[in-house]
């Protein structure tokens, strides 16, 4: 017999919330965290993305808000850190979503690359719930804005990200400004190393809840293309695109420059696409956020930025253009396809020099990655080492069906991925817009 939310012992006004956003039943990081939490205890916490940990999280901080501060004062009830602006966005989003039936409930988002004198506007009024990066809060801390001496729940999103980014001086900081007698929630995707010790060093006889990674059969379809060079790997991309099966995609890069130059590669072969990476001021990329969400975008050329708080059903493929540096982050980008119960393709490119990043990736996931080709355009080069065990795959003619191991050349038609107006409000196109005098006029049609 499964259990519901109502079981959790959740009140009234959240249970109304989740059954009105179509929760049905809760995942297994939120049967083990909710009841924890909701007994004080301090958690570490071990899941991977797409468990439903932020209402793991959030549903138990919002019960507590359910019954008023007894603390004066107008600092926040709870606050939640987390790595990037797109999903300290997401967190607050969810909040509101839970916490429909609380009109009371009062949270704001502090991240760079928004107007301070929002923020500073949502500050001078009694809060309950900040969700921030580090960096950001820090700069509201230095000037004096932020009391925490109401401060009930810390909750540290994934907290080894955090770290990789080299915010432990901040997080440090911030932690000391908060009460002693705080509850902490800490989500990690691991507790090795920095961040186990952090954990130690911040939490009070923690509970600790593993949850095991889940595979998700059916979910994601995952190929694996060996390419000689830069040029092959091109070519491969470009057929890829001209699938008809896409409706919309994610192309992840190693660096932002090779995002921009991706993107403006496809914009001008005839796909609306665009690209998303940190150096973007705030104001383009929720733009572009919202472009992809409203299917302008077909195609978004991404850093692992866009592998965290991007959650748009809509997205059928992923392509590691760039293997990721860290082996758990090719987790992150391909759940950013099969989302809401539905199918997704994720296909990876390595160069015949990287199969030691192959390797590691597939030590992370305890398993092989399928290694396929598309028929013309297999690699030529020899790998320095081969691996063992792995039946290779062709993409051949006997198939429609890309995610059956096959794009044929019924499939390449030229107006696919990039059919419809092309969208690329970029730097660069920005620029040759003011220079212009006027947008440049496209075809909507995929050149050749």
């Amino acid at each position: 017999m499964s259990l519901s939310f109502s079981d959790l012992k959740l009140q009234s006004p959240l249970l109304t919330a989740l059954a009105a956003a179509g929760y049905e039943q809760p995942t297994p990081v939120q049967l083990e965290s909710i009841p924890a939490a909701l007994a004080n205890h301090d958690l570490m916490v071990s899941a991977q993305t797409g468990s439903g940990k932020t209402a793991a999280f959030l549903l138990p901080t919002l019960q507590r808000m359910i019954k008023r501060s007894e603390k004066p004062g107008k600092g926040p009830r709870a606050l939640v850190l987390t790595p990037t602006r797109e999903l300290a966005q997401q967190v607050e989003k969810n909040a509101q979503i839970y916490g429909k039936n609380m009109p009371w409930l009062r949270s704001v988002t502090l991240v760079g690359g928004t107007s301070f004198g929002q923020q500073i506007r949502a500050l001078s009024r009694p809060i309950d719930l900040i969700v921030a990066t580090p960096g950001r809060l820090m700069d509201h801390m230095r000037q004096g804005r932020i009391d925490f001496s109401r401060l009930e729940v810390l909750t540290l999103d994934e907290a080894d990200r955090m770290l990789d980014m080299g915010f432990i001086d901040d997080i440090e900081t911030i932690v000391a400004a908060t009460p002693a007698e705080r509850q902490t929630l800490l989500f990690s995707a691991t507790w090795d190393g920095m961040v186990g010790k952090l954990a130690q060093k911040l939490t009070n006889q923690p509970e600790k809840i593993d949850i095991a990674r889940e595979e998700k059969q059916g979910k994601i379809d995952e190929h694996l293309l060996y390419c000689d060079d830069s040029r092959h790997k091109n070519r491969l991309l470009d057929f890829i695109l001209r699938d008809t099966s896409i409706d919309q995609a994610v192309i992840f890069t190693a660096t932002k420059a090779m995002s921009e130059q991706l993107a403006d590669r496809l914009y001008e072969n005839g796909f609306s696409a665009n690209c998303l990476h940190g150096d973007m001021p705030q104001g383009w990329r929720n733009r572009t956020l919202m472009d992809l969400r409203k299917g302008r975008i077909k195609i978004l050329v991404a850093t692992d930025v866009a592998a965290r708080g991007i959650d748009v059903p809509t997205i059928t493929h992923v392509i590691n253009y760039d293997l990721p540096k860290q082996a758990e982050d090719y987790v992150h980008r391909i759940g950013r396809t099969g989302r809401a119960g539905r199918t997704g393709l994720a296909i990876t490119f390595a160069e015949v020099n990287e199969y030691v990043k192959v390797h590691k990736i597939e030590r992370y996931l305890n398993r092989k990655l399928p290694e396929q080709t598309i028929d013309g355009m297999e690699p030529t080069r020899k790998r320095v080492s081969k691996p063992t065990g792995r039946g290779r795959r062709s993409f051949n003619n006997n198939s429609n069906n890309p995610k059956n191991g096959n794009w044929n050349n019924g499939n390449r038609r030229n107006n696919s991925a990039g059919s419809g107006q092309k969208h690329r409000p970029n730097q660069q196109n920005q620029a040759n817009r003011s220079r212009s005098g006027s947008p440049r006029s496209v075809s909507s049609q995929a050149k050749h």
